[in-house]
């Protein structure tokens, strides 16, 4: 089976000047660095232990800044190389303040390629984040016995269904990382199922992600939000715009003053969303508009990287997409954090256990269709009040996870340096 797989990503990767041309037109690529996918590496690697940790994309980077900032104390560790996937990651990395990180794209996962990031970056261990797991590189981080460690692994129903598929080669694949900190119970037997050692569940990372240095916003379009009725919908996909746009049409006839903020999954998006908005007789500003929001104005949608914190934090009432349509939902700790009413679309597979949790601490709920999401955010929007008992709770639990999570690792760590 292994064979089978470098013989598709070999083919794939004869197209991948075609795939890549496509991707910088769609400004999905960096113009320079998507060169480091093929290993041509835009960092140095300095002298000194360096310790590597790998995530596809924004939530899963985010999800290990606490784990990151621990990280940098120890005084052993030299240099901490971050790979990613996306262009966005990449972006949300330069935020990050940790000195010691360098950034690096995920090189393409042929043999030869993986071979020869290992030689270059020589990393002393390795972390593979949530649901990232590429054959070639792990098959050659076994060979270099270098110690490897899959951290908050989220194995979906999906993904188990497809890996099931060939159990010999999930056997051979999960058995390669020495320990398996799952993100939640049913991920815990999942990667047991599927051959995964050592596997441990501490809790999910993300309930640790820290808030500081976040909520950064303009003060004079914050006084232009807060004037107004609001609430947000985030992580939005394709036809869930359009559905908010119009459940903000049925708000708008008590609040004549609604201000809906979206944040879409994909910014890219963005000049189709406003299209289909417009289509409901809506008027749409955009945030990279950089425009003072007029008193008319019915959505505001969000086009840039990393803001959606700053947003959470001005609205008590959030709905997240993804959950609409067949996607699994968003992890909804980045609004429960910050004290906000959660609404939610009958599909969150991803995050079940999370939003059951959630639900039993009475601050996020189902909705199956406009009218109900109409009914719960009238009764929301009558009131001012962050749910302050869960932001404490919340952090209280998240602190537990990254100290057992963080404990695991450092004895992994002091073993191997």
């Amino acid at each position: 089976m292994l064979f089978a797989y470098r013989f598709l990503i070999n083919l794939i990767t004869l197209f991948s000047p075609v795939i890549i041309l496509y991707r910088l037109l769609k400004r999905k690529e960096h113009l320079i660095r998507f060169k480091e996918k093929f290993c041509f590496f835009s960092k140095k690697r300095i002298n000194g232990k360096l310790i590597w940790l790998h995530g596809a994309s924004v939530g899963e980077l985010q999800s290990i800044v606490p784990l990151l900032e621990k990280l940098e104390k120890n005084n052993k560790i030299k240099q901490i190389l971050i790979t990613s996937n996306t262009l966005s990651s990449a972006k949300i990395i330069e935020k990050i303040k940790v000195k010691k990180i360098v950034h690096q794209f995920f090189p393409v996962d042929t043999n030869q390629f993986s071979k020869k990031f290992l030689d270059y970056w020589k990393p002393s261990t390795a972390f593979f984040i949530d649901s990232e797991i590429w054959p070639n590189m792990l098959v050659n981080l076994k060979k270099e016995n270098i110690p490897t460690i899959l951290v908050n692994g989220r194995i979906t129903k999906k993904t188990f269904s497809r890996w099931s598929l060939a159990p010999s080669f999930s056997r051979e694949i999960f058995g390669k990382f020495d320990i398996s900190m799952s993100s939640s119970k049913q991920s815990k037997s999942f990667l047991t199922k599927l051959g995964a050692k050592n596997v441990k569940f501490f809790g999910n990372l993300k309930y640790s992600q820290s808030e500081k240095g976040s909520l950064k916003i303009n003060n004079f379009l914050k006084k232009n939000i807060i004037k107004r009725k609001i609430w947000c919908a985030s992580s939005t996909h394709e036809t869930e715009e359009n559905f908010c746009g119009k459940v903000h049409l049925e708000l708008k006839k008590k609040y004549p003053n609604l201000l809906t903020i979206i944040i879409p999954r994909h910014v890219e998006r963005v000049n189709l969303i406003k299209s289909d908005l417009q289509k409901l007789n809506l008027k749409i500003q955009t945030f990279e508009s950089k425009e003072k929001i007029e008193k008319d104005t019915d959505i505001y949608v969000i086009d840039a990287y990393g803001k959606t914190k700053s947003f959470y934090n001005l609205c008590n009432n959030v709905f997240l997409g993804g959950s609409l349509i067949n996607h699994g939902g968003q992890n909804p700790l980045e609004a429960a954090r910050f004290g906000c009413n959660i609404l939610h679309g009958p599909n969150v597979s991803n995050f079940h256990e999370i939003y059951r949790f959630l639900k039993k601490i009475k601050i996020s709920k189902k909705i199956n269709n406009q009218s109900q999401m109409t009914n719960h955010l009238t009764k929301f929007l009558s009131k001012k009040i962050k749910v302050e008992k869960t932001k404490q709770k919340l952090n209280k639990i998240g602190q537990k996870i990254l100290k057992s999570t963080y404990k695991e690792i450092a004895i992994l760590l002091k073993n191997e340096i």
